[in-house]
Order: C-alpha cells, then structure tokens, then sequence
C-alpha cells in the first residue's frame, strides 16, 4: 500500500523545515529505523530516520525545497505499485509537486521533466536549488564560482558547505547598490544563528544569572593525564577529565541537579551535560547521557564522536535535547577565564579557563602551579548561592585530586 511519508516535526515550535538532502533515490529501499533524508532546522541539519520501510516510489519534495510540518515529503510504496498508486496515495494534489529524477524502474516513477531554478550570471545560465540561492544571496556569494554536484549540475546546499572558502567569491555590487567598494558588505544571518541569537537573548534577559569562580590547581591531573594517556591506544583530553568532574560533584551535591519550572522544581535522577561544541554555523550543545557512570574512556570517545557529528552536521535533533547542565571550554584557545551563558530551560554552565603556571603558596612557601579557572553560572532561582559555592567546591575538590574520580 503506497503510503505517503510528511514533514515530521523535528524541532519544537517549527512550523517547517527543508530537505537538505535525500539519502534514498526514488525506486530505492527504506529500511524502518535508518535514515534516509536530511533534514534542516534553524538549529542543525538532522537525520530523519523511516518510520516505515519499503520502495521509495516518488520524492515529492526536492533537496533544497521547504515543506511545512504535515506536509508531504515522499510516498513509499510496495513491490509492484505504480504511479496510479502513488497519485491516488496523494490525491488530487499529486501532479502539484515537482519529482527530482533518479534512477528508478518506470513501473514505479512516470517520467518528469524537472523545471529547474534558474539564476542569470552574464551571458550564461546558472542552475540553482532554491535553498542554494537563498544562502547565497545570505552570505554575500556568486554562485557561478560554485560546481554543483545536483541533478543535472545544480548547484544544492552541500555544494556552498563543502567548497573551499578560497573558491567562492564574494558577489560584486555597483555603488548604488552597496556605496562605495571599501563599504562592509552585509551577509544576512542564518536561521541557525537566529536561533543563537534569540535563545541567549531570553536566557540573559528573563533568567536571573549570578556568577561563581575558583581557582583549581591542576598538577595532579595532568600528571595523572600523562600517565592514562601513556597506556598504548588511549588517548584523553583535559576537558574529558573536567566533564567527568562535573558529573561527580553532581553525585556529591545532588541536590544542584535540578531545573526550574513554574509548576515546580524539576529533579534529575540521572547527570545529563550538554557539551558546547562550536561549528561553522555556530554553537551546539549535544546531550552526553548518564555520565556519571560512565568511564572516562566511554566519556571521551563518545564526546568525540558527537563533536565530530556536529560538525559534520550529522547530529541528531534528539542529541541537542534535555540535560541540565553545560560546559563550556575556551582553555584551548587560552583563554584564562570567562563567563557563559545559561542555555535554557538547564540551571548551570560551567566555564573553563587554560591552566596555566603561576604563583601558589603551599605551606607558606612560595612556588610555581598549574591553575585553571572557572566560572560557575548559575540559574538562581533554582541554585541559590550556598547551594551553588557548595557544587562548586564539590567540583573543585575531584578535579584537584582526580584519583577520587575513579573511587
């Protein structure tokens, strides 16, 4: 039975979303469970997974084409359907949508000629999705320093991400367009950076944040960092240390693990950290689940992974959901302290400094230590003062003596 496959909803409070790329052609195999289309939020491009499986009969929304939420995307079919089955599936509304040509059996796909988008460069022609074209004129580009990889040579969305930058040109403007050649020329901001934009403006502006620091004396981990990392195939970061601090000193003071409501304060039973990870489009936060009981082998290799997802645009919009709590490193840019802001609904992000040597006393005496600084920001309505100092000297305690993190 051909079954027609909508827009899902894949971001909380979108009203829609484009398909970045297709991963199945039409006539190919939808397995239930794997993904077979990227789609594009404000906030990542994600992976939608076939919540039904079968024969991909008809892509009724192209790469690079927006569909509102419930709106048809593609029909899936069964051996031996054809066309008819696909338009009666969609109805009267069938022959509305535009097909993207693919290698298929014609028992299953009515051949189609695709109109494609069409932008005048010169005296030639360019072929353009329409996202394409929309990010260009976003970005300030000419399109006709691009190599499209779509149907027929179009230029899509993948083509602008993976271009070397050194390859696509800024568009020229006459004076009356844009004044005169040392003028800034504006590049129109993303939905992703929108979305930034938005969501830190109303954290800043309703969230009460108050600001805790400390200095943390890091000798001891980076000897014991030295030591794990001399273990042949093993190979750990200062930051997979800091994140399995933060989980332990949730274990000590679990009564920071919450998260406020207008109903009620919001307990966690289980250490969820979102760890910001910065990419070409901006920051995203993906979701490391249970830390607490994880290893610091486990934490590590599952952080990389998501770092590299993230920018590869492969992460899963379930992936940048939940959690209470963030952390923010800058200590690899040298960046000796700073502040974060809160990523809501979560109470905290922690903010981590370079360690670096400096003067310390030690029993009096004078020396020379490795100290990192960070910067508790706290959601005071639901951590107040006491209560954040308490976490903190929690977090500071495990990661000045990190044997304790494996006891």
């Amino acid at each position: 039975m051909a079954t027609v496959v909508r827009m899902p909803s894949v971001l909380a409070g979108a009203s829609e979303a484009a398909i970045n790329k297709w991963l199945v052609a039409e006539g190919g195999v939808v397995i239930v469970g794997e993904p077979f289309a990227e789609l594009e939020t404000e906030k990542a491009v994600v992976e939608y997974n076939a919540e039904i499986g079968g024969i991909l009969g008809r892509i009724v929304t192209p790469e690079g084409k927006v569909a509102k939420i419930g709106e048809p995307i593609a029909v899936v079919i069964s051996e031996g359907e054809t066309s008819a089955d696909i338009d009666a599936a969609l109805g009267a509304d069938a022959h509305a949508a535009v097909p993207v040509t693919a290698a298929a059996p014609a028992a299953v796909v009515e051949k189609t000629k695709v109109v494609e988008p069409v932008e005048t460069i010169g005296a030639g022609r360019l072929f353009a999705s329409p996202l394409a074209r929309k990010l260009a004129r976003e970005r300030g580009l000419d399109l006709s320093a691009v190599s499209g990889t779509g149907p027929g040579g179009r230029i899509v969305r993948r083509d602008l991400d993976s271009a070397p930058v050194a390859s696509i040109r800024p568009t020229a403007y006459s004076a009356s367009e844009s004044g005169p050649a040392s003028e800034p020329i504006l590049v129109p901001h993303s939905g992703m950076r929108k979305a930034i934009a938005r969501r830190l403006t109303e954290s800043k502006t309703t969230v009460p944040h108050f600001y805790v620091t400390a200095e943390c004396r890091v000798d001891n981990l980076f000897a014991l960092r030295a030591q794990v990392n001399s273990i042949p195939g093993t190979k750990v970061s200062v930051n997979d240390f800091v994140v399995m601090a933060v989980a332990k000193a949730f274990v000590d003071v679990p009564e920071a693990n919450v998260t406020w409501t207008d109903e009620g304060m919001l307990k966690h039973s289980s250490v969820d950290i979102s760890i910001a990870v910065s990419t070409e489009g901006g920051l995203l936060t993906p979701v490391l689940r249970n830390v607490a009981n994880k290893s610091l082998t486990e934490i590590s290799a599952e952080i990389a992974d998501m770092a590299a997802r993230a920018r590869d645009k492969k992460i899963k919009q379930d992936e940048l959901e939940g959690g209470a709590f963030s952390i923010s490193n800058l200590g690899m840019y040298g960046t000796l302290e700073f502040a974060a802001i809160l990523n809501p609904p979560q109470s905290g992000i922690l903010a981590v400094g370079a360690a670096k040597d400096q003067p310390v006393v030690v029993d009096g005496q004078l020396t020379v230590g490795k100290v990192m600084r960070v910067t508790l920001s706290a959601d005071h309505r639901a951590v107040d003062g006491a209560l954040a100092a308490q976490w903190l000297a929690a977090f500071q305690n495990r990661i000045e003596n990190p044997i304790t993190l494996f006891v």
